[in-house]
C-alpha cells in the first residue's frame, strides 16, 4: 500500500470510479486515475467537486478516510470504514470495557510523547528545548497535575518565536495552516484505529459527548509536532497570512509522509499509526500494558 494523500481543491472536478481506480475528471477529460487500494486519504475542500456513489463506498471498502472541508478549507466531515477488522465487535467490547486506571495509564504514556516531541521540535529549532523534555517525566497518571497545560504555555509562544501568538481554532493567521494538518493527521489516525478493530469514538481521555473521534483525537496528540514543524517553516518562507492554496497544503502533506522511528525501525506515519494503534488493541486485551509510541 502506498498510502497516498490526495488533496482536491484548486478546480472543479468529477470523481468516479473505474476498475478499481479513482478517476479524477476536468472539464470532460480524465487527468488522473489512482488504485482506491494506495489511498489514506482523500481531501477535498472544492464546492464543485462531484462524486458518485462507487466513490464514497470504493473508498470506505479500501480502507482510505475522505475529509470535506469548508468554504474556508476547514474540515467539516469525515467518512471512514464501518469495518475494518475481523474480530471488531470482541475489540469495541474489551475498549469499552477498559478500567479506569488503565486510560489514565495510557493517557499518561500519550502525554509524555506529545511533550516529548515538542521540547525535541524546540531544541532542533531555537537550540533549548525550554525544559518540556523533563516535563514529560513529571507526568502522572491521567495527566492529574495538568502538566500537558502548563508545557503547551510554554510551547506556543516559542515555537513560533512570537510571544502573542495563541492556537486558536478560528484566528486568520497560521492558525490555519495548523488545522488543515491536524484535520489531515486526525483521518490517517482515525483509519488506523478502524484499521485495528477499534471504534474511533471510544476514547482514553477526551471525552466530549459531540466528538465522534475521541480515541482519533487521543492517539493523535504525539504526532501533532510533525505538522508544528512543517508550519514554522511555511510561515517563514510565505508569511502567516500566506493563502491556503495548494502550495501551503503540498508543504504540510509532504511533512506528513516522512519517516519516523517506532520500536526501533524507520517507518511511515502510517505504518506507525497502524502499529501504535494495533498496540492499544493488545492493552485493552490484557496482552500487553503499553502502547507503541513514536520517536518524532
Amino acid at each position: 500500500m502506498t498510502d497516498r494523500i490526495i488533496d482536491i481543491s484548486a478546480e472543479p472536478a468529477r470523481l468516479s470510479v473505474r476498475y478499481e481506480q479513482l478517476v479524477i475528471e476536468r472539464d470532460g477529460e480524465v487527468k488522473s486515475t489512482v488504485p482506491l487500494a494506495e489511498i489514506a486519504a482523500l481531501v477535498v475542500s472544492n464546492p464543485q467537486v462531484s462524486y458518485t456513489h462507487a466513490v464514497l463506498s470504493g473508498l470506505a471498502s479500501a480502507g482510505a478516510a475522505l475529509v470535506a472541508c469548508d468554504g474556508k478549507h476547514l474540515p467539516a466531515g469525515m467518512l471512514l470504514p464501518l469495518a475494518g477488522h475481523f474480530v471488531q465487535s470482541e475489540r469495541f467490547a474489551l475498549q469499552a470495557e477498559a478500567s479506569q486506571p488503565t486510560r489514565k495509564r495510557l493517557w499518561r504514556q500519550v502525554v509524555r510523547a506529545k511533550i516529548t516531541a515538542q521540547g525535541k521540535l524546540l531544541a532542533q529549532l531555537y537550540g533549548s528545548d525550554l525544559g518540556l523534555i523533563a516535563m514529560a517525566q513529571r507526568v502522572k497518571s491521567g495527566d492529574s497535575e495538568n502538566i500537558e497545560a502548563k508545557a503547551s504555555r510554554k510551547y506556543w509562544p516559542a515555537i513560533f518565536a512570537d510571544p502573542k501568538f495563541r492556537r486558536e481554532r478560528h484566528a486568520e493567521d497560521q492558525n490555519r495552516f495548523l488545522n488543515y494538518g491536524y484535520a489531515v493527521l486526525r483521518a490517517i489516525v482515525a483509519r488506523a484505529i478502524c484499521g485495528a478493530g477499534l471504534h474511533p469514538s471510544l476514547g482514553i481521555h477526551h471525552h466530549n459527548r459531540y466528538d465522534a473521534f475521541r480515541l482519533a483525537d487521543d492517539l493523535m496528540e504525539p504526532f501533532r509536532p510533525i505538522v508544528d514543524g512543517a508550519v514554522v517553516k511555511l510561515v517563514e518562507e510565505r508569511g502567516a497570512k500566506a493563502p491556503m492554496d495548494p502550495e501551503t497544503k503540498a508543504a504540510i502533506i509532504e511533512a506528513l509522509t516522512g519517516r519516523m522511528n517506532i520500536d526501533g525501525e524507520e517507518r511511515t506515519l502510517f505504518d506507525v499509526a497502524a502499529r501504535m494503534t494495533s498496540s492499544i488493541a493488545a492493552v485493552f486485551a490484557g496482552k500487553r500494558s503499553k502502547i507503541s509510541m513514536p520517536e518524532i
